[in-house]
């Protein structure tokens, strides 16, 4: 069981004043089995429009959308299951709630056709659930936003359905409320055992949630799998720059090989990464800034050390937890952000020092 979403998608949009905009061309295709899918990526990168495409509230163009075994979708053969029967759990970014309706009324909502003692059960299992018991008689406008948020789970999956789809469901809320919601969330999707799809773009929030990820980016699918495998394997520039690979360099070419990789070379400076590469023209490396060791010029360090770079420390930016140092390198047009936790910084405004960078930790892609 599970998800298998293949789909296109071609808008063409007019912006306010009537001229016609570039056409935008949503091109899907993951899937997924009975886990907490994250669909990944800045806005505007087709998140939404793929959890409506298979909530059906928005119909593809071609391509096909299963789900557990049921087909939603097919262009070929004609098939477009409406809304109602597909019958997803879908929680708005906004919640959506019924402002006339108290906490149960908007819970047992789509419970049509259930009788009165099993709407009564189903209310007592989701209450529980979401941990909501006492709000039964409250209005919308009487809960919290983490509250509502409840709530609104707690109506999308009163109705048993077969898949959970989730809009940025925690945006509107405060850190401490989010992490425990998303706590929630993953004890949920294990027990019940249904697919869920959360749309966000947020790296933390997709990095902790996700059992796969769906990196999305102008409108396309760029990278799919585990969490770890998308942030420490990124598979191209889009997708580094998306998961914090804020240290990227453009046209590197092959020069070598050494003992502990390959030796990469560009705009006059020569880096070893740790791991084998072909010599396929034009590539782009990077290097996480919590993976740059800063050091004071003089410190024990030999320059003729692998990854070792003399430079000038030109800027840096405190961040509470942690200092943002950027580092322009000699004899290049390199600028380099190292970040140093705060209790570990050393305070080198405008001083000479020396960077590190371990062969593991240079990541290469195409561009």
């Amino acid at each position: 069981m599970g998800i298998a979403v293949n789909v296109s998608k071609e808008y063409n949009s007019r912006s306010r004043k009537g001229k016609d905009q570039d056409s935008f061309l949503l091109d899907i295709d993951f899937e997924a089995g009975d886990e907490m899918v994250v669909l990944f990526g800045r806005s505007g990168s087709g998140k939404t429009t793929t959890l409506r495409c298979i909530a059906g509230l928005e119909t593809p163009d071609s391509g096909y959308i299963d789900v557990n075994g049921q087909t939603y979708y097919e262009s070929k053969s004609g098939i477009n299951l409406q809304p109602q029967y597909r019958r997803p759990g879908y929680v708005f970014q906004n919640y959506a709630l019924f402002p006339h309706m108290d906490v149960k009324q908007n819970i047992v909502y789509g419970l049509k056709g259930w009788g009165k003692s099993e709407k009564d059960e189903r209310l007592r299992e989701m209450l529980e659930l979401l941990h909501i018991e006492g709000l039964e008689d409250r209005y919308p406008s009487q809960l919290s936003g983490g509250q509502k948020q409840r709530v609104a789970l707690a109506r999308a999956l009163a109705p048993k359905p077969g898949i959970l789809l989730l809009d940025e469901p925690f945006s509107a809320l405060d850190m401490v409320v989010r992490m425990r919601l998303r706590e929630r969330i993953k004890i949920i999707q294990k027990e019940l055992g249904i697919p869920v799809v959360f749309i966000t773009h947020s790296q933390d929030e997709a990095f902790s949630l996700a059992d796969r990820v769906v990196v999305l980016h102008n409108g396309k699918v760029h990278q799919t799998g585990s969490s770890r495998d998308v942030f420490y394997s990124p598979a191209d520039r889009e997708v580094a720059e998306l998961v914090g690979v804020s240290n990227i360099f453009d046209n590197a070419k092959v020069a070598g090989c050494a003992p502990e990789g390959t030796v990469l070379e560009g705009r006059g400076l020569q880096v070893v990464t740790g791991s084998k590469i072909a010599d396929s023209g034009d590539l782009s490396w990077g290097v996480r800034p919590e993976n740059v060791h800063l050091k004071p010029y003089g410190e024990k360090s030999s320059l003729g050390s692998l990854n070792t770079f003399a430079g000038n420390t030109i800027e840096i930016t405190d961040k509470g937890s942690s200092k943002l140092v950027a580092v322009e390198l000699d004899g290049s047009d390199f600028i380099l952000l190292c970040e140093i936790p705060t209790r570990l910084s050393v305070d080198m405004p405008s001083s000479r020092c020396i960077v590190e960078i371990a062969p593991e930790d240079i990541l290469v892609f195409t561009r």
